[in-house]
């Protein structure tokens, strides 16, 4: 026996539909009765799978108005077989998983669970009605060439988006911004391969390493940005940086009340970037 679609009426191939129940009309339906069982249709879904084979000896009879009588194991059997390819056009859909790649400014250093970027940015927009998982991808210390170093493994996690934040450490450690700019293109050129959308973070450079050294550092980021054709939040510390009330004791990294300051101004931009997760979908 062949079993035609699941539509609408609830009809069952060329065996009757809910109509004929009504009437009192009794149907049959017997599994295994032939090689191939069928397949059901769910318009809702759009799609067709394949149902599974019940054994010979299992029969569902569906009797008048509302009457059924079943054995069990056919019945459970049918029952998830329709489960397997109904599914349910509000079913809530997978969050967007969100990976913010960076040093120890995402990473949380000297900050306590809850109150690191990652979390204050996913509690923030989860406020806002957004579906989103921000995955800490931040590893203090981490310099640009760190950074592509272990791409591959923050990769794993298999993010829909991605936010870039590194150079604060090659700035501090006074390293050639050629080689910060071929690490972050590097990373970039790697992260648009895999069709992920992409939010640029900029750094500036510590002011007493020269001005021919910091305006070589602080131009790369928009340079970067054009070149892949990517948006880029032109400081991550706006707003924050050389405020002490902002900032930890060695005045770097951000305390709560700065990291609270940090998701506030970037959050806009991280909602476009959701927006062209949505998009893509």
């Amino acid at each position: 026996m062949h079993i035609g679609s699941i539509v609408a009426g609830m009809r069952f191939g060329g065996l009757g539909s809910l109509s004929d129940m009504a009437l009192g009309r009794r149907l049959s339906i017997r599994a295994g009765a032939a090689p191939h069982f069928g397949r059901l249709y769910c318009p809702a879904r759009n799609r067709t799978s394949e149902a599974m084979t019940f054994p010979e000896q299992d029969r569902l009879e569906i009797l008048g108005p509302g009457v059924a009588r079943a054995r069990a194991l056919g019945l459970a059997a049918l029952l998830i077989a329709a489960a397997a390819v109904s599914g349910s056009p509000s079913a809530k859909a997978a969050p967007v998983k969100l990976l913010a790649f960076g040093d120890s400014l995402v990473h949380g250093y000297g900050l306590d669970a809850g109150a690191t970027f990652p979390e204050q940015l996913e509690s923030a927009l989860r406020a806002r009605g957004f579906d989103v998982q921000v995955i800490n991808g931040g590893n203090s210390g981490d310099t640009t060439a760190g950074g592509r170093a272990r791409l591959d493994w923050a990769l794993a996690d298999k993010p829909d988006a991605v936010l870039v934040e590194l150079g604060a450490n090659d700035g501090l450690r006074g390293l050639d911004p050629g080689q910060t700019y071929d690490n972050l293109d590097a990373i970039l050129t790697r992260l648009l391969a895999e069709n992920l959308p992409v939010l640029l973070t900029g750094m500036l450079a510590p002011r007493n390493l020269g001005a021919g050294y910091a305006q070589e550092f602080d131009s790369m980021f928009p340079r970067l940005a054009k070149k892949h054709g990517i948006p880029l939040y032109p400081f991550f510390l706006d707003g924050v940086a050389l405020d002490p009330s902002l900032n930890q004791a060695d005045g770097i990294h951000p305390n709560p009340a700065g990291v609270k300051v940090l998701v506030e101004r970037i959050s806009p931009r991280i909602i476009d970037l959701i927006a062209r997760v949505r998009r893509d979908d």
